[in-house]
């Protein structure tokens, strides 16, 4: 059985840092691309950041360029979401998905339909 176990959330103020991870089990792990996406209530899933399978390729999505770093260690089956200058609107649920490229494994995506994969979600609250 495949697991994906999103942790690190919490409550941070404004400004602050916090680091997410992904903990993958039941699947080779290096052959996945990883992407992480988040979710507050009423809105859709919102993609935040992806990388490929050999974590030499990443995407951040422009309103956390520059604040959020996307990193991926496959010798202990865990990806990180360092996440800095933390704004109000950076709350929400953030979740960690998988998915494994068919033709290049230099691949990613951040379009969440094509996730085979998904984590239950950590919640992330930016406040003072």
């Amino acid at each position: 059985e495949v697991q994906l176990q999103a942790s690190g959330g919490g409550l941070v103020q404004p400004g602050g840092s916090l680091r997410l991870s992904c903990a993958a089990s039941g699947l080779a792990f290096g052959d996945y691309a990883l992407g992480w996406f988040r979710q507050v209530p009423g809105k859709g899933r919102e993609g935040v950041s992806c990388i490929s399978a050999s974590g030499r390729s990443t995407y951040a999505e422009d309103s956390v360029k520059g604040r959020f770093t996307l990193s991926r260690d496959n010798a202990k089956n865990t990806a990180y979401l360092q996440m800095n200058s933390l704004k109000p609107e950076d709350t929400a649920v953030y979740y960690c998905a998988a998915y494994k490229p068919k033709y290049d494994q230099s691949a990613y995506s951040i379009d969440p339909s094509i996730y085979d994969f998904w984590g239950k979600g950590t919640q992330v609250t930016v406040s003072s």
